[in-house]
């Protein structure tokens, strides 16, 4: 199994950290390396068939902006589920 890590630099009006809700995408294949490049918080397991992805997104618009750039790279998403946090992965 083989992680790579990309995060999502969200702030508040006030500079702070926004944690926004957790998601588990998985999309089939292997991801080129710019697919992630501005979802910095997001951690990418790759499986036998499949690569699944991991971790907060802002909102909506971010999480959209994700599936658009999928689909201009041509990546199939396979599954796209909200969970309550990275404990919800166990």
């Amino acid at each position: 199994m083989v992680e790579t890590h990309a995060t999502l630099a969200s702030r508040n009006t006030e500079g702070q950290a926004v944690t926004g809700r957790y998601y588990e995408i998985r999309v089939s294949g292997l991801l080129p390396p710019e697919a992630l490049v501005d979802f910095e918080r997001l951690t990418a397991t790759v499986e036998p068939v499949e690569t699944v992805l991991h971790g907060p997104l802002a909102d909506q618009a971010a999480l959209t902006g994700l599936l658009l750039r999928l689909e201009l790279l041509g990546v199939q998403v396979v599954e796209v589920r909200r969970l309550h946090g990275p404990a919800a992965e166990a």
